[in-house]
């Protein structure tokens, strides 16, 4: 045999590699479907496994418990912010570019959320952590150290010390309050696409400064 023969019984590493990412998205399609149908609490690893007929094994090669398979679809989407905002020119400021941050990303994120499960799959998953108080107290635990997570990026950006100066947390508290706005609103409604959120995000994000006015009373 050559050096560059392989064993016949060995598959190529590509095509390993796809045969896992296919096993993973199965058990992560499987779970968000039987959450939604029957509810988290109630659903076993055992049931999920038995979806995909694979073993309790593999299950947690892949995932470390339920909870990471509930918000394995809510990481992307955050991972596809942050990279956004990473990528932020440096002349923008803070504000303008997390917002310009995260209407660039739910212009593409679709894409990268389809390539794992349906996008309404995922949209009715995000209702299930808001309405399941297990999920929802662990959403605002990642929440809140997601919020800390972008206000050290901003501060790094801006060459200041997150713990000297107050100005990247609290712009970063003002913009994920309208972030959870919108989410609980986009939740409610009829429209669950990724157009409808991008398009309410905008519209919250740019009332922001109107909001901070002085006076809201319309003249007489």
């Amino acid at each position: 045999m050559t050096t560059d023969q392989r064993p016949a019984s060995a598959p190529p590493a590509g095509l390993r590699e796809r045969k896992k990412q296919r096993t993973r998205d199965a058990l992560l399609r499987a779970a968000l479907l039987l959450f939604i149908a029957q509810g988290y609490e109630e659903t076993t690893v055992d049931e999920i496994t038995d979806a995909v007929d694979v073993s309790q094994r593999t299950f947690f090669r892949y995932f470390a418990n339920k909870e990471e398979v509930a918000f394995a679809v809510q990481d992307l989407v955050e991972s596809h912010f942050v990279a956004a905002l990473d990528s932020r020119p440096p002349a923008e400021g803070p504000f303008e570019a997390m917002r310009s941050a995260v209407l660039a990303a739910w212009d593409t994120v679709d894409e990268a959320i389809s390539d794992l499960v349906p996008i309404d799959l995922y949209m009715r998953s995000y209702r299930l952590i808001e309405s399941t108080p297990a999920l929802l107290a662990v959403h605002l635990r990642r929440s809140t150290e997601l919020e800390e997570r972008i206000a050290r990026l901003l501060a790094e950006r801006e060459g200041l010390d997150v713990d000297a100066d107050p100005r990247p947390r609290v712009a970063v508290a003002a913009f994920t309050g309208v972030m959870r706005v919108t989410g609980r609103l986009w939740g409610q409604g009829e429209d669950t696409s990724v157009a409808a959120i991008r398009r309410m995000t905008e519209v919250y994000l740019d009332q922001i400064g109107p909001a901070l006015a002085s006076d809201w009373r319309r003249p007489a």
